[in-house]
């Protein structure tokens, strides 16, 4: 087996908590936009949970029956509605997600935030946990060129670090669409988490699906890909 070198996580219900934001804030865009207003709201509500860790502009053009400029402005509004929910709630980790970063990144790994949300947001988040030194570095759809489940985030993530191949690379995210784009991207480990949006059937694909990504670096250290002492490390 291939020594992993890079982990690529997930932010949203994977290493930040979620708490049932991100529908939040899609109802406030909704409102604002009326990008849902051709189905019934729990089918869009719906939709929006299944597609959970996907490009938003690729959700809300679905919503919006292939309508680009409405699904752009939906998005921008989502965006904003996610940003204001974060200024009045504030945002929390994944209690022990920095310190499991901290020894990934103490045993010479590099890591990588990916998430579905734009730049701003995604920033707004890191800004609001303290985490600007926490990461080598955190991927938007646009930094990459299509969202998950494409397997550009994680292909990117690669290239940036200069991970020697695919197989030295771990995915981990809570959504379907994480576990497929570490699928399609080759990746050497793909894990599920159940801190998130979707259920152990849902990440049935993944070599591993665990509780947290507390549990990732010790997972990593069992099966020989990543030296034991983060099995130490991790609270």
């Amino acid at each position: 087996m291939t020594a992993i070198e890079l982990v690529v996580l997930d932010m949203a219900g994977t290493t930040v908590r979620d708490d049932g934001v991100v529908e939040q804030a899609f109802q406030r865009a909704a409102e604002r936009t009326g990008v849902a207003d051709r189905m019934p709201w729990p089918e869009a509500l719906q939709y929006v949970r299944d597609t959970m860790g996907m490009s938003k502009i690729d959700v809300f053009t679905h919503l919006a029956a292939g309508d680009v400029a409405a699904a752009t402005a939906a998005t921008a509004a989502f965006e904003g509605a996610y940003a204001e929910i974060i200024a009045e709630q504030g945002a929390e980790e994944i209690p022990g997600a920095a310190d499991a970063i901290r020894a990934l990144r103490d045993a010479g790994l590099s890591v990588v935030l990916t998430t579905g949300f734009a730049p701003v947001t995604r920033d707004a988040l890191i800004d609001a946990l303290g985490w600007g030194d926490l990461v080598d570095l955190a991927l938007s759809p646009i930094d990459a060129g299509r969202g998950r489940p494409a397997p550009d985030l994680v292909l990117t993530a690669l290239l940036r670090t200069g991970a020697s191949s695919v197989q030295a690379v771990a995915v981990a995210g809570d959504t379907a669409s994480d576990v497929e784009t570490g699928r399609r991207a080759g990746a050497g480990f793909v894990a599920g988490v159940l801190s998130g949006a979707h259920d152990r059937a849902a990440l049935a694909g993944a070599d591993a699906v665990l509780d947290s990504v507390v549990d990732l670096p010790a997972v990593l250290a069992e099966r020989g890909l990543v030296r034991s002492v983060l099995a130490a490390r991790t609270p």
